[in-house]
């Protein structure tokens, strides 16, 4: 039977699709809750529980009746009117906080009560201590009628018992992490961390070991590998390092055949059609099934996919500039969705062009810009040359400009849209 023929030329939406197609969320495990911070829930969370579980004092001062302050009076000023402020009241009992009350509030009866602690069966609201003139052991006189209304917290007013909490796909932040715990939920069910096989090549390539080689002129540091491994961990994921492949078929196999245990393998490099390229024909001898080789994008066009042993593959070029917006529009989203998220994609945002742009027609683009605000609107400025080998251009950029298909370029004042590179907020809306 012969190898099916990849797709080529693919637009980047088409090749994003194809990519999530094949990737599904990985396996559930519980974790600690302390450990979840980053991960996303695997299973919908309900409460076992009210929050808070009892009426209680928001503030230090009397938890009292309402009428017997307003007299039937409408609100703080008719009870002002009526004469609620100089009410004296019996206190019945003293709460703390960590104690619960023993009685119920009868007429002109109130109980001194401190943030936290449970007021007594029959308090409409607690007024402030610093409200009130306590006469004696057993009687406060109330001063003023400001907190009526106020500074009880109700049963379940935050979390009722059985509510959902939170649905599948939630990342579980510092705020979640708070919730979870006041739920007892000491450990949570995640989905598993991504392990993200990270591999380049190119004899000319070498690592931070031989700096006197890089120093020197003789070698070039593989700065891919340590943008795509903080890229990988950024995303959530957890990089394996597989090195940096010689122009050699034996090394380049043995070093893809290191990434068995990982959950997608990530190459960058190799990509082209040279004499020294034997990416393509030796992952089409490991049994490959290629989706698709090669795109209608700068940068980044030689970008291939497909399944080596059970397993995504993701091919990126070599220069540095398309190699981080390659990952950025391709394998983010990729390792977002192996972790559970439900919202793939960094938010877009529509911008003022700042200075022109000329682009050749038939090819997204995705232009390395920063932003300002400029008379109250965000305008973005290309970071410098966009060649692709410039990668102090990405340190400087705040976002990526997208320059669709069939637009050859924006002129001065146009309206444009951006991906922000430092977006924590998230979409399911693919944005290219």
């Amino acid at each position: 039977m012969p190898t099916p023929v990849p797709r080529t030329l693919l637009t980047p939406a088409e090749a994003t699709q194809a990519i999530l197609a094949e990737i599904s969320p990985l396996p559930v495990e519980r974790v600690p809750l302390l450990e979840a911070r980053g991960r996303v829930l695997a299973e919908q969370v309900t409460s076992p529980i009210d929050i808070p579980q009892w009426d209680n004092s928001s503030m230090d001062g009397y938890a009292v009746r309402e009428d017997d302050l307003t007299g039937g009076a409408e609100g703080a000023e008719g009870a002002e009117r009526s004469g609620g402020a100089g009410v004296t009241l019996q206190v019945i009992e003293t709460i703390p906080a960590g104690a619960f009350p023993q009685a119920t509030l009868g007429p002109r009866e109130c109980a001194r009560v401190f943030t936290g602690a449970p007021v007594p069966e029959g308090t409409d609201c607690v007024i402030r201590q610093e409200h009130t003139t306590r006469l004696d052991e057993q009687t406060v006189r109330i001063d003023g009628l400001i907190d009526l209304g106020r500074n009880v917290r109700r049963k379940g007013e935050d979390i009722e018992f059985g509510s959902v909490v939170f649905d599948p796909g939630t990342e579980v932040g510092a705020a979640q992490i708070g919730v979870l715990a006041s739920l007892a939920q000491s450990e949570v069910a995640v989905h598993r961390v991504p392990c993200v096989a990270i591999l380049t090549s190119g004899d000319e390539i070498v690592d931070l070991d031989q700096r006197d080689a890089i120093l020197t002129g003789k070698k070039i540091a593989s700065s891919n590998t340590y943008a795509m491994m903080a890229m990988a961990r950024e995303a959530g994921a957890e990089p394996m390092n597989l090195g940096i492949a010689l122009d050699d078929p034996f090394d380049l196999r043995h070093r893809l055949e290191n990434a068995a245990t990982a959950d997608v393998v990530v190459t960058s490099g190799a990509m082209s059609v040279g004499e020294h390229d034997h990416l393509r024909s030796i992952l089409e001898d490991a049994g490959t099934d290629m989706k698709f080789w090669r795109l209608k994008t700068r940068p980044g066009a030689p970008v291939g996919f497909g399944i080596l042993n059970g397993k995504p593959w993701v091919g990126l070029p070599g220069n540095p500039v398309s190699t981080m917006v390659s990952f950025e529009l391709f394998v983010r989203p990729a390792i977002r969705r192996l972790m559970g998220h439900l919202r793939l994609f960094r938010s877009t945002q529509e911008v003022r062009v700042g200075d022109p742009i000329s682009t050749p027609p038939k090819l997204t683009h995705f232009l390395r810009v920063f932003l300002t605000k400029e008379a109250g609107v965000l305008v973005a400025r290309q970071t410098g040359p966009q060649r692709s080998g410039i990668l102090s251009s990405m340190a400087r950029a705040d976002a990526l400009l997208i320059v669709p298909e069939d637009v050859d370029g924006f002129d001065v004042g146009d309206t444009a849209r951006v991906i922000r590179l430092n977006e924590v907020e998230h979409t399911e809306e693919m944005p290219y």
